[in-house]
């Protein structure tokens, strides 16, 4: 295995970063002021979408810097998951980026389930507009009154009658539901049939969000902060009808549907806290360097040299790691990648919050503060710990194989 960017990537790489230093970062600060200034509260309904965003997300678009994500030659860079991902690790650098080049969560994950698993109208109706960046996207799945870490515990239910699927059930920590750009929802719940395995009985279903029945209850926040204009929301769905065509691929496909769109998302996930985590470094190292304690630069006090080297060798570790992830993703598939890919779901997240553990302790108090990017990082860190499965159950997935391997079955 070669990990070496192809020339495509190289390419597009040197265009993302050029971007980024001439568009992006002098803008950031600004744009997040001004962010706050206007979404200040919980209040969704009031949220609005800046300017300069739109602008931005034109002016990438116009430089083909579009939908890198997605490896279709003719909807998007046709990229292989290994030549995206440094990509993605740039864009993580910055909170901006990813939805500039519209290549962000969770509208990525739900443009491939389309795009691989679509029906032609579903991919008219919902995939167009997306890849277009004119409406924005969210993915209903976990659970407020069951232990979600196991989706078959999913109580939320997709019922078959006749011509119609009928929804009902409640859902949380849907991302990007409080957008006001945000349309159409991926709605996965229990289709139960008697005759099929448990991972055979749920279903993916497109459910327009302002369809009679669809309640959104509110944002939580996250650490206090209810990341407007894009927020994490509850929903609850009420007798919800839609045609049976908006089911996606059929009835009792979700999960294998689950599999396909989660594993390059993790990857997507994994690289961009890899970028966090190495604009975490050298902010870190920015701060040690140019602040003084006790007659000294702080880098030289209390271990902070030993911390900048824990620092560059676990983010090179993750790398590495979820390169190698990426490339047998795009060999073997899905399957044949999941002890990788749960792996750098575990390893990512936890590097990237140490990393800027470190960094806001350097900071001092102004680590703490909306001041730096760092208590953001730190809280997509610790909510990728959670999300797209908690470190236990990719842990358990990891055990399992490993198990196998020496003939021994799950339930011994």
């Amino acid at each position: 295995m070669d990990f070496t960017p192809s020339a495509k990537t190289q390419d597009y790489l040197e265009r993302v970063r050029r971007f980024m230093r001439e568009h992006i970062e002098p803008a950031e600060t600004r744009y997040w002021e001004e962010i706050r200034a206007t979404n200040s509260t919980g209040d969704w309904r009031k949220w609005k979408i800046h300017p300069l965003m739109e602008d931005l997300k034109k002016r990438a678009r116009a430089e083909g810097l579009w939908n890198m994500f997605l490896p279709d030659a003719q909807l998007g860079a046709g990229l292989s998951t290994l030549e995206y991902a440094p990509i993605a690790e740039e864009t993580g650098r910055s909170f901006m980026a990813p939805e500039v080049f519209n290549c962000n969560a969770p509208d990525t994950g739900n443009m491939e389930v389309l795009w691989r698993y679509g029906s032609e109208e579903q991919k008219k109706q919902w995939l167009t507009p997306l890849l277009a960046g004119e409406i924005r996207s969210v993915f209903c799945m976990t659970e407020p009154d069951v232990a979600s870490s196991d989706a078959t515990n999913m109580q939320a239910t997709a019922i078959v009658e006749g011509d119609e699927v009928v929804l009902n059930g409640k859902k949380w920590w849907t991302s990007g539901l409080g957008d006001p750009r945000a349309r159409i929802a991926i709605f996965m719940a229990h289709t139960p049939d008697a005759g099929a395995g448990r991972h055979n009985q749920h279903s993916m279903v497109l459910v327009p969000l302002d369809a009679p029945g669809v309640e959104i209850r509110r944002m939580l926040s996250v650490y206090g902060d209810y990341d407007a204009p894009h927020g994490h929301g509850e929903v609850h769905f009420h007798n919800v009808r839609v045609p049976l065509s908006n089911i996606i691929a059929g009835p009792g496909k979700g999960f294998e549907i689950a599999q396909g769109r989660l594993g390059p998302g993790r990857i997507h996930h994994c690289m961009r806290c890899i970028g966090a985590a190495e604009r975490s470094l050298e902010l870190m190292i920015d701060r040690g360097m140019q602040r003084q304690a006790f007659g000294k630069p702080l880098i030289n006090l209390g271990g902070n040299r030993e911390h900048v080297a824990e620092a560059r060798i676990a983010i090179d570790q993750a790398r590495l790691l979820t390169l190698y992830a990426a490339w047998k993703l795009d060999e073997l598939g899905a399957l044949g990648a999941m002890t990788e890919i749960s792996a750098i779901k575990v390893v990512a997240p936890n590097m990237l919050q140490k990393v800027v553990d470190d960094a806001i302790q350097i900071h001092g108090g102004a680590g703490l503060s909306q001041d730096t990017q760092l208590p953001g990082f730190f809280a997509q860190a610790r909510s990728l710990r959670l999300a797209d499965g908690p470190d236990e159950v990719h842990k358990g997935v990891i055990a399992r194989i490993e198990l196998s391997k020496r003939g021994f079955s799950r339930k011994e």
